[in-house]
C-alpha cells in the first residue's frame, strides 16, 4: 500500500528527533544549535508570562534551583503530558526549593488557557520570536525544542537534557536534581 507524502513527512518529523536522541549525541551537538556551557552562568532572560507578574526573569530566582524547560506548543499531546508530569511532581520540586519555568513560542493568552485547562501552577513564559530558545540552543526555526536545563542557586547552568521523553522526563530531572543538590 503506497504511503502518502504528507504521512511520510509527518512520520519523519516525529521519528527524526527521537532517532537522534537514541544516538545520545553530546549536548553540544544537539538539534537546535550549540548548547550553553555547563558550570557557567546560565543565559539571562526576561519574558512575558501568563501569571499576574507580567514578566519573569531568570534572575528573579537567584538563591534557588530552577528547572527551565522548553517545549514546542501548548495543547499538543507530548507537551501536555510533559506539563502534567511536572505539575504532578510540583510538591517534590518545592520540597527541593526548586522553581519550574516552562518556555515556548506560544503567546501569553495561549499559556493562560493551557494552565487553566491543565491545572498548571507554575509559570509558562512566552518566547514568541524564539530569542531565548535560540540562546539556549532549543530553537527549530518556528518552535522551541523539548530541551531542559537545571540552573543552580548561583545562576550557573548545571545540567542539560536534550531528546526528552515526556513520559519519564520529570522523574529524570528530579533524579539529576537530587545528585546535584547532594554535591552542593
Amino acid at each position: 500500500m503506497p504511503v502518502s507524502r504528507r504521512f511520510a513527512l509527518k512520520l519523519l518529523a516525529v521519528a527524526f528527533p527521537s532517532g537522534l536522541a537514541a544516538f545520545n549525541a553530546p549536548s553540544a551537538l544537539a538539534l537546535g544549535g550549540p548548547q550553553p556551557p555547563l558550570n557557567e552562568a546560565a543565559p539571562a532572560f526576561t519574558l512575558p508570562t501568563n501569571t499576574g507578574d507580567g514578566q519573569i526573569s531568570l534572575a528573579d530566582y537567584r538563591g534557588q534551583w530552577v528547572v527551565v524547560y522548553f517545549y514546542p506548543k501548548d495543547f499538543t499531546p507530548g507537551c501536555t503530558l510533559e506539563a502534567r508530569r511536572f505539575q504532578q511532581d510540583l510538591p517534590k520540586y518545592k520540597a527541593r526549593k526548586t522553581q519550574i519555568l516552562g518556555i515556548s513560542a506560544d503567546d501569553v493568552d495561549s499559556h493562560a488557557e493551557f494552565c487553566d485547562s491543565e491545572g498548571l501552577k507554575f509559570p509558562l513564559l512566552a518566547d514568541v520570536d524564539g530569542t531565548v530558545s535560540k540562546v539556549y540552543g532549543a530553537w527549530l526555526g518556528y518552535a522551541s525544542l523539548r530541551h531542559t536545563y537545571i540552573v543552580d542557586p548561583q545562576g550557573r547552568l548545571r545540567a542539560i537534557f536534550t531528546g526528552v521523553n515526556p513520559v519519564v522526563h520529570s522523574k529524570e530531572v528530579l533524579a539529576r536534581l537530587d545528585e546535584l543538590q547532594a554535591d552542593s
